[in-house]
C-alpha cells in the first residue's frame, strides 16, 4: 500500500493548495507536522496559483491500495 502525507493550506485568494510527500512516517507526529507547516508559511517557501500560502487547513495521511487485475496473456 502506498501512503502519502498531504499538507493542505489556504491561499491568499481563498483556494486550497496541497503539498504531498510520499512514504511518510506513520503514525505522524502532529506537533512536528504543524510546526513544519507553520515554517512553510512563515518562510513563504511555496507559491501556488492562488497566491502565497497563508493558513493551515489540515494534514492527512492518504493510504492507497492497488490491486492488479489479471487479464491473461
Amino acid at each position: 500500500m502506498a501512503k502519502r502525507l498531504e499538507l493542505k493550506f489556504k491561499t491568499e485568494q481563498g483556494s486550497l493548495a496541497t503539498i504531498s510527500l510520499e512514504n511518510p512516517v506513520d503514525p505522524a507526529d502532529p506537533v512536528a507536522v504543524k510546526s513544519a507547516m507553520e515554517t512553510i508559511i512563515a518562510n513563504d517557501v511555496f507559491m501556488s496559483n492562488g497566491g502565497p500560502l497563508v493558513e493551515i487547513d489540515r494534514a492527512q495521511i492518504v493510504d492507497r491500495a492497488v490491486t492488479e487485475i489479471p487479464l491473461g496473456e
